[in-house]
């Protein structure tokens, strides 16, 4: 027989990976731990209709091939993408688009796939003008501004380009034609990391411990395929606190 190193929660020791985490992590777990667990790391489900998600998708291909390689927008996404893309064309610095950023834990920059990364985040579209940037990030959705989102976009450029001292962070809402901004000085690293830290301590907490637990939310009833919860199929009218 073949002998199995297990980690304390019994999995493989060889499905033990290094402690990583995303924007999208964080907030899923925070929104309930148990599904993180089965759809981010187990990835034991599948989303049935992925039309919105291909949607997106193809917007995101299509802004960054126009922005990054000067191709046509197609038809389709004309109008909605062209009003935005030109503006973030029409003031003078270098466009770079889909990029993605990590750091290590003590948040100096690294590669996205480097031995030791931390935090990994992409930015649609990054506008470099000396000493100040413009980060965009596209939402093709429902609005749901969320400023933790903003601030790790300002953290990685801040990180891997040290001669940005100012920026703007912005959701562009295609669906809306609207826009959520926030500014950011590299003054504000310090606030920015002392907010998150403790929030991501409690998700490498679980991480470590292969503890889960489920936790009600709005998702429940409709939204969430986890059917071994005991919380599935449940309306909730607010997140549990």
């Amino acid at each position: 027989m073949t002998a199995v190193t297990l980690h304390r929660d019994g999995r493989a020791l060889t499905e033990c990976k290094p402690f990583t985490w995303s924007y999208s992590k964080l907030k899923n777990y925070e929104t309930c731990p148990m599904r993180h667990q089965e759809l981010d790391l187990k990835q034991a489900w599948k989303q049935d209709d992925t039309t919105a998600l291909d949607w997106g998708d193809r917007v995101h291909k299509c802004a960054a091939a126009y922005l990054g390689k000067g191709e046509e927008l197609p038809g389709d996404v004309l109008d909605m993408l062209e009003p935005w893309t030109d503006r973030i064309k029409g003031t003078p610095g270098t466009i770079l688009v889909e990029r993605k950023y990590a750091l290590k834990r003590d948040l100096s920059p690294c590669g996205y796939f480097d031995k030791g990364v931390w935090f990994r985040g992409v930015a649609d579209v990054l506008k470099l003008a000396d000493d100040v940037a413009l980060a965009v990030d596209w939402k093709t959705g429902k609005i749901q501004a969320d400023s933790v989102q903003l601030a790790l976009m300002a953290a990685c450029v801040f990180a891997h380009h040290p001669e940005v001292m100012k920026m703007r962070t912005e959701f562009i809402w295609l669906q809306h034609d609207a826009t959520t901004r926030e500014d950011f000085a590299r003054t504000d690293l310090p606030k920015i990391w002392s907010e998150l830290f403790p929030r991501v301590d409690r998700l490498e907490s679980s991480y470590n411990s292969g503890t889960y637990e489920p936790k009600p939310n709005k998702l429940c009833a409709a939204y969430c395929p986890v059917a071994t919860c005991i919380h599935y199929g449940k309306r909730y009218s607010n997140p549990a606190t």
